[in-house]
């Protein structure tokens, strides 16, 4: 058998709110699905599965199959993970044992990509998902948003080899009723996602708002960091429209909340490097301001300032 032969099925690295929702999807159609997951989340999953409760695709439950170390090579890795457990999350998925397949990472975020293709060389192919969904104890997913978009960059360049397992993903995702987007154009994918997400998070976690509140009490700040995001994107050489962001952040139900907001009631630590951080450390490299982002990482770092100040 040839060893570009689609048989080896997925792996997906973290069950929490989007990479359990998207093996649930896969594993629900009948596709061959191994979690890659901390300890404590191995066993629950195991003997229990997965239960979604999702606006989308309703209620369901799979069983699962979870293990702390990959062991055997797979078509396609999906890293899903926060960004802080990236580093652990790579020591279980050894470059040996991934042999000649594909790692789609749905990371918020940019730097990630990079840092990956350090250790997983071109193999890594870039991906990016928008969806509100949360993983409220281990094996359960309560996916709330109506969509689930995913995106995936596959440049001129990329090999055959792994051209063929990403789009084999991509498949197998729209056959599990995914709306998926492929594309050429990896840096505006990505800083397309961030340029939503950058003030989606911001907002709702430093005010305690939804995403109704922050395009109506909060609108300046909002229209203010989508138009720096898309300053600094436009510097690094990404191609994105302010306005057409600004139309989608209008169109999303108005009760939604951000991963990072959630992450923050928690008292669980946040993305805040990944997404607010990578923006203005492209901004440095860039020499393009972005004051309101500045401001309000700050305040995400050390609070609000005194009143008066």
């Amino acid at each position: 058998m040839g060893a570009d032969r689609e048989r080896r099925g997925f792996a997906v690295v973290g069950a929490g709110g989007v990479g359990g929702l998207l093996g649930a999807l896969l594993i629900r159609q009948g596709d061959e699905v191994t979690f890659v997951a901390p300890e404590p989340t191995v066993p629950v999953l195991n003997a229990q599965g997965l239960r979604v409760d999702s606006a989308r695709y309703g209620r369901f439950a799979v069983a699962a199959h979870a293990v702390t170390r990959l062991t055997a090579p797979v078509d396609v890795c999906v890293v899903a993970v926060k960004a802080m457990q990236l580093e652990a999350a790579m020591e279980r998925v050894p470059q040996d044992v991934l042999g000649e397949g594909v790692v789609v990472p749905f990371l918020n975020g940019v730097d990630h990509v990079d840092a990956l293709r350090r250790r997983y060389g071109p193999a890594v192919v870039a991906g990016v998902v928008r969806v509100a969904s949360t993983r409220t104890g281990p094996g359960l997913i309560e996916h709330s948003s109506p969509f689930v978009q995913v995106e995936l960059a596959l440049p001129g360049d990329l090999a055959d080899r792994h051209r063929r397992r990403a789009l084999h993903l991509e498949r197998r995702l729209v056959a599990a009723d995914v709306d998926v987007t492929v594309g050429d154009d990896e840096l505006s994918m990505l800083w397309g996602k961030l340029i939503f997400l950058g003030p989606l998070a911001l907002l709702t976690t430093r005010y305690g708002i939804t995403a109704g509140e922050a395009r109506t009490a909060h609108r300046d700040e909002l229209v203010a960091l989508i138009h720096e995001i898309a300053g600094v994107g436009r510097a690094l050489g990404a191609s994105l429209s302010p306005e057409s962001t600004l139309d989608f952040f209008d169109s999303v139900p108005a009760a939604m909340r951000s991963s990072m907001q959630h992450d923050a009631a928690a008292g669980k630590d946040i993305e805040l490097d990944a997404i607010g951080g990578a923006v203005l450390r492209a901004g440095d490299r860039t020499g393009v301001p972005a004051p309101v982002t500045r401001k309000l990482v700050a305040e995400l770092l050390h609070g609000p300032p005194p009143p008066g100040l």
